[in-house]
């Protein structure tokens, strides 16, 4: 079942709000909420049920088992261990074996299992809980609440990776009231507009560009790869703002997960502000653990090489996916490298950005759309052409004047409608105009006309389904 489904929108929450409100108690609420995230996440693959609830089991009993001062170190790794083989098992697995298959000359089966949903994002839940109780010395938290914890629904598709001190915490005291539940409704609108009104068009013309191939000519082939940005951006910070509004609906706060990512004037920058809370989970669990900046600048740089790479694998079982990762991993070690540095400069010349704001902004979209064409593109062969086609092709093809002349109006609009939602107008009109009553009740009238807007191209096109889903 998707967020954006009419099956999860016109029946599945609003008769689990109307029960969940009706629920007088927390532990109540909390049953009711692990049931429906069962239910929930049974309708979008209920194949993927059993290693839910393995892992899950498997974290819980490793966080019992670390309240002994003896073999905890063990039973960390043993868990670990157990995470990703899970993980491997069912997303890398034919990947490792087709490539070594085309690597040696082999003729090895491939195992076809199917990708339970979410599993990439309830996997890494799963190992933060077992080294937050590792480094807790342990951890009383039950099955049910653990599993709860990996299952939430608001977050098991796509997000975001939520810690599970502060959702603990909410499981035994937290406050819901209409004004919270109205702001949360807000949040998850604006969400399902940015999904259905600017991802969903901008698509049209990412989806036209990659389909050229050969035909490409450059200026088609940068306006899909603007569009395709765009399309990630909205379409994965749309599913983040459904999920946050959601869980506010439930009484829960969840970690935001982008900040206008697209102003950013380095790569550094561009990650603490796009997917936040994956970036986050990679620099506690494995960054720092690797020894993060602690042993020199050399080790430094090879342990973001390090990071990178696996944020590509973990992406998906593609040669495109790790070549991303590669790709921000160089201009972050570069980064880093040049930072360390100028620390012997002045403290006012060390603290500018490296390039000057203004081609610190071109660089840092140069080298994100960039890298978007590759994560976009089907394999190395699609990517290829694509870029060759931004920096050569300056001649106009047939083809690509045919798809230019095709874009319908609205996905133009959704075009230039996005590149202004990417910046941060709507914070500073926020600041303007705090204090004043009139607009908060705007607001909200503002959101219901979203809302049936959203239904009317939803009727139009469709549901879609959300970019990360697969992830």
């Amino acid at each position: 079942m998707a967020l954006q489904s009419a099956l999860f929108l016109f029946f599945f929450f609003p008769l689990g709000g109307l029960l969940y409100w009706a629920v007088p108690s927390l532990r109540a609420r909390n049953g009711l909420l692990l049931a429906a995230s069962l239910v929930f996440y049974s309708f979008g693959q209920w194949q993927g049920i059993p290693v839910l609830l393995l892992s899950a089991l498997v974290s819980t009993l490793a966080g019992r088992a670390m309240e002994r001062e003896k073999g905890r170190r063990a039973v960390l790794a043993l868990a670990v261990a157990v995470h990703l083989l899970l993980l491997g098992a069912f997303k890398y697995l034919d990947f490792f074996t087709a490539s070594l298959n085309a690597l040696l000359g082999l003729e090895l089966p491939l195992a076809h299992l199917p990708l339970p949903m979410g599993i990439s994002f309830f996997t890494f839940k799963s190992i933060a809980y077992v080294v937050d109780a590792y480094r807790a010395g342990g951890s009383g938290h039950g099955f049910a609440d653990v599993l709860l914890y990996v299952s939430f629904f608001p977050q098991i598709g796509s997000g975001p990776i939520a810690r599970v001190g502060p959702f603990a915490q909410q499981l035994t005291g937290r406050t819901i009231g209409a004004a919270q539940a109205a702001q949360g409704l807000r949040r998850f609108i604006l969400g399902f507009g940015k999904k259905l009104l600017i991802a969903g068009q901008v698509a049209a013309i990412a989806d036209a560009a990659f389909a050229l191939g050969p035909a490409l000519d450059a200026r088609m082939a940068w306006v899909g790869a603007v569009a395709y940005s765009l399309q990630l951006y909205f379409d994965f910070s749309g599913y983040s703002d459904m999920a946050i509004g959601m869980a506010a609906m439930l009484g829960f706060s969840t970690p935001e997960n982008f900040n206008y990512p697209y102003i950013a004037a380095s790569i550094r920058d561009f990650w603490k502000r796009w997917h936040i809370s994956l970036s986050s989970w990679f620099q506690d669990y494995l960054y720092i653990p690797l020894g993060g900046n602690r042993k020199g600048q050399g080790r430094a740089m090879v342990n973001r090489g390090i990071v990178f790479l696996l944020c590509g694998l973990w992406h998906g079982a593609n040669w495109t996916f790790i070549l991303w990762g590669l790709w921000h991993g160089v201009f972050s070690a570069i980064e880093s490298a040049v930072a360390a540095a100028r620390k012997g400069r002045p403290a006012e010349r060390s603290r500018r950005p490296l390039l000057g704001r203004a081609l610190g902004h071109v660089y840092t979209l140069l080298v994100v759309c960039i890298g978007f064409v590759i994560f976009r593109a089907a394999d190395l062969t699609q990517a290829g052409q694509m870029l060759a086609a931004m920096f050569t092709a300056f001649s106009p093809s047939p083809a690509a004047t045919l798809a230019w002349e095709r874009i319908a109006p609205a996905a133009w609009c959704a075009f230039f409608g996005g590149i202004l939602g990417s910046l941060p107008i709507v914070p500073y009109l926020k600041e303007r105009t705090a204090g004043r009553g009139w607009v908060e009740a705007a607001s909200f009238v503002l959101a219901a006309a979203l809302f049936a807007l959203c239904l009317l191209a939803a009727a139009g096109s469709g549901f879609q389904s959300f970019i990360y889903a697969q992830f």
